[in-house]
């Protein structure tokens, strides 16, 4: 779902991982890289409790959300960093009556401001959440961030980057809408990506699209733990660009340099074409085009039947 364009919600989030081993400081990084490894076994040492706030309109949505274990967040908390993961979350859900639901876009299906999160359940969730669980774990991932972070500036690519993976893993609709941006759109800067947030849906898509595959990028790279080490050296007062080039070893700008050249369209279309979705849908097809030729094939048959016996008449 898409994210509210206040200035005010505020977006948290990040991971990242030693990265190429050069000549000089290569056993420095070779450990720094296993010592990261280690930091990843962290677990809260309690799960995150949420208290949901709903008018009575919506008491079977809240109390649906309610019946969710609490233990099913405990990877975002471990992914962000936080043993313990402090007091309750609050999330409020809005109908769509209420002044929260007329002040943002109608294809938002929630924002977060500081540690507290709202929700949209009339509204359905678009890309890149698939139903409003998908939609709360994103919001309180973000909370989380922010929890973890003090409040501190992260950019909005990263945040939003690591909100999708504590969200759900990738899966086809990130691989086919990260195609289609390549295919319709040029490269685009972190700063250039940070203003996408801040557009209209469209905009808002793209910047979902290359912000969640950035970041996996990064992941696939470096692993996930260093995200928490960025994030508590921002909580710790480090600029985030600091942060990010001690933990990863490279600046976000090489990063992102470093992403495009990396992306080529035939290494995001093979896994596209080969997909169980889309072969199904190629069965599909030629099965639907087979029965077609066979049907067009049967009426030239019975049409030519039709004028022998015409023609068999006739000579009669």
């Amino acid at each position: 779902m898409q994210r509210c364009n206040n200035p005010v919600v505020q977006k948290r989030a990040g991971t990242i991982r030693p990265h190429r081993i050069q000549s000089e400081g290569g056993m420095y990084r070779v450990v720094l890289l296993a010592w990261f490894f280690v930091q990843t076994d962290a677990r809260p040492s309690q799960s995150l409790e949420l208290r949901i706030e709903a008018p009575p309109e919506l008491a079977a949505v809240r109390k649906r959300l309610e019946s969710i274990d609490p233990q099913r967040f405990d990877d975002i908390a471990q992914l962000v960093g936080l043993t313990d993961v402090g007091p309750a979350i609050r999330v409020v859900l809005a109908p769509e009556s209420s002044d929260l639901a007329r002040g943002v876009s109608a294809w938002i299906a929630g924002f977060t401001v500081g540690e507290s999160v709202v929700l949209f359940p009339a509204r359905s969730p678009t890309y890149p959440n698939n139903s409003l669980e998908d939609v709360m774990r994103h919001e309180v991932a973000h909370a989380l961030i922010w929890r973890v972070s003090g409040g501190r500036p992260i950019p909005r690519w990263f945040n939003e980057g690591v909100a999708m993976a504590a969200e759900r893993n990738r899966g086809f609709d990130d691989r086919t809408q990260l195609f289609y941006q390549l295919v319709t759109g040029s490269p685009t800067s972190l700063d250039q990506l940070d203003r996408l947030f801040e557009g209209g849906q469209s905009d808002q898509v793209r910047a979902y699209a290359l912000a969640g595959a950035l970041v996996r990028d990064v992941f696939d790279l470096h692993g996930p733990a260093g995200c928490a080490q960025i994030l508590t050296r921002v909580g710790r007062g480090a600029p985030f660009d600091a942060a990010f080039a001690d933990v990863a070893g490279i600046t976000p700008a090489a990063a992102e340099s470093e992403f495009w050249q990396r992306q080529r369209i035939w290494t995001n279309w093979l896994p596209i074409i080969t997909s169980a979705t889309i072969l199904w849908m190629a069965v599909t097809l030629l099965a639907i085009l087979a029965i077609y030729r066979r049907r067009r094939r049967n009426l030239e048959i019975e049409k030519q039947w039709g004028k022998d016996e015409n023609g068999g008449d006739d000579d009669l």
